[in-house]
């Protein structure tokens, strides 16, 4: 009787710790989340994106949409304003006329994503990589027919 009760208070003591440690481990994650910036989610995020099949030159170029000249102001004290264009290739046909479809939406999404950010931070390699991530995260939760494979900066002048 007394080997039993030792036996109970030992699994008790173990499953204790193991809920512990599985609450440290889930609030650690949580609060590390929460640290990250926008970028930072926003770059994760994009490389979790897995790559679709590989396409033919003819099909990526049916699948790719072009938004040209698109002209807003920059955040921050100046007068900065930026001009892009940019190339969305997408997963296939269906996906590529549901996001012509919503060109007016999306155009506002990148006008709105552009005016939150600095000179700065769409400046340079990362600052295209921020750019892209952020908007291929903003814009694919709208997509229903497929999604965005990818996002190409083919034209930029920020003054």
């Amino acid at each position: 009787m007394f080997k039993s009760k030792i036996f109970i208070m030992v699994v008790a003591i173990l499953i204790a710790i193991t809920l512990i440690l599985t609450a440290a481990f889930v609030l650690w994650n949580y609060m590390d989340k929460a640290n990250q910036s926008p970028q930072d989610m926003a770059q994760s995020s994009a490389r979790e994106v897995k790559p679709g099949k590989k396409l033919t030159p003819d099909q990526v170029k049916e699948n790719t949409a072009i938004m040209k000249d698109i002209l807003t102001n920059l955040a921050g004290n100046g007068n900065k304003f930026i001009k892009v264009t940019l190339a969305f290739e997408l997963e296939n046909k269906k996906a590529r006329d549901e996001f012509d479809k919503l060109d007016a939406k999306m155009k506002a999404l990148i006008v709105q994503t552009l005016a939150d950010m600095t000179p700065d931070q769409v400046t340079g390699s990362k600052g295209f990589d921020n750019l892209t991530s952020a908007l291929m995260n903003k814009m694919n939760p709208l997509l229903h027919e497929g999604k965005l494979n990818q996002i190409l900066i083919t034209d930029i002048v920020i003054q």
